[in-house]
């Protein structure tokens, strides 16, 4: 006996709860960062019609204002994640956020085609502080009992910034010209990174780690031989390549006969984004119940659903369709994302910047090669092209059902 009585202290896991002060300070900060970053890549989606007009440029070229921006960004991700490791979560994510805003400013009096796709390849560079490292953020500082919740708020931000992005452009272009339609967005964003700034908490449970080269391809390496991950980083791919074809190429069918909309019309349909912060939530929060295996390919059978209900000829049913599409990807993602915190365990920076590198690789490839399909046979040959996506991801997903999640 050495005399001492009482139980043992466990230690107290101070991470960031649902319902605190500190949750809703998190959360409102990283919804304004998602808010913006998704606004400031995906503006010129409506604007691509408005780009062929005054550039003189096709549907599969005008993309690259998208595609170069998201194809850098994917790369760039790739670094990301070993830099916040270094300098901290928070600093990269304002920088990102100051950088990428300047940018697009920038990009509103670009006085040729050419310099508009460099201003847009350069964005693509400083957006990727934020996503991947957001993402890490809220692993490392949120209690894994209101994970789920939180990313899904996350993505939430993203979903309601990529609405807002294009439903700004597409109402200013039509009122007065793109370039007070990026230049709006670009001031949009220095807003954001302020809020960020004043009410994103410092990280508490982030340590430095000064990986080498030679560590970091190690840690990399060792997330592909995960029974997972590598299949979690394919339907990231596949996600967002068959959802950014549908939006990259609805504008030039709407707008044309026999829908002769204009581009505030285009615009407001793309609200149904909005039904992408309740998916992202609401699937996230189910799939933490009942199992993200057991709910992931429920997403991609809706996300077919809305492709087929696309080509019909009737305006209501084509935007019904987008609707279930959106609905959809945002729970896939939503599900995908957490997923890939939850088993990388040891390495999470690492396979944020491997889903999302895949992520937004399927949204500059996929989305370019989506322009062919509509050049040489219009929409009915973008949904063929998205659905055999969507196959593909849903085979993969029901492969998954057979992992824990």
């Amino acid at each position: 006996m050495d005399g001492s009585s009482g139980p043992i202290p466990v230690a107290q896991d101070l991470r960031i709860r649902h319902g605190t002060p500190a949750f809703r300070r998190t959360n409102l900060a990283l919804f304004a960062a998602g808010f913006a970053t998704f606004g400031l890549m995906y503006c010129v989606q409506p604007l691509m019609p408005d780009f062929s007009r005054v550039f003189g440029v096709s549907a599969a070229a005008s993309s690259l204002s998208l595609s170069f921006t998201t194809g850098v960004l994917a790369m760039a991700m790739l670094f990301a994640g070993a830099i916040s490791d270094v300098r901290g979560r928070k600093p990269i994510m304002l920088a990102s956020l100051l950088g990428s805003s300047i940018l697009v400013l920038l990009t509103a009096v670009a006085p040729t085609w050419g310099s508009l796709l460099v201003l847009r390849a350069l964005l693509g560079l400083t957006l990727a502080g934020l996503p991947a490292v957001a993402m890490t953020y809220v692993s490392e500082e949120i209690h894994p009992e209101s994970l789920g919740f939180a990313m899904g708020l996350y993505i939430g931000g993203n979903a309601l910034g990529g609405m807002g992005g294009r439903l700004i452009s597409g109402f200013a272009a039509d009122h007065a010209s793109w370039r007070v339609a990026v230049g709006v967005l670009g001031g949009l964003g220095l807003l954001a990174a302020w809020l960020v700034a004043r009410g994103l908490p410092a990280s508490r449970h982030f340590q430095i780690r000064r990986a080498s080269p030679k560590a970091l391809a190690s840690s990399f390496g060792s997330l592909w031989r995960d029974k997972g991950l590598p299949w979690l980083f394919a339907e990231g791919f596949l996600l967002m390549g068959a959802f950014v074809t549908i939006y990259n190429y609805v504008a030039y069918r709407l707008l044309a006969p026999p829908f002769g909309l204009t581009q505030s019309h285009v615009g407001a349909i793309f609200m149904v984004y909005v039904i992408g912060v309740g998916s992202s939530t609401w699937m996230g929060t189910l799939a933490g119940k009942l199992g993200r295996g057991r709910v992931l390919w429920t997403t991609f059978v809706l996300m077919l659903g809305g492709v087929a209900l696309t080509l019909s000829a009737w305006l209501p049913a084509i935007i019904a369709g987008i609707a279930m599409l959106t609905f959809g990807f945002f729970g896939g993602h939503s599900i995908a994302s957490s997923w890939v915190g939850k088993r990388a365990d040891r390495a999470r920076a690492q396979a944020s910047s491997l889903y999302l590198f895949s992520y937004y690789m399927g949204s500059s490839v996929a989305g370019s090669l989506g322009g062919l399909a509509w050049s040489r046979w219009g929409w009915h040959g973008v949904a063929v092209y998205v659905g055999t996506l969507v196959v593909l991801a849903l085979g993969i997903a029901l492969k998954l059902r057979r992992l824990p999640g």
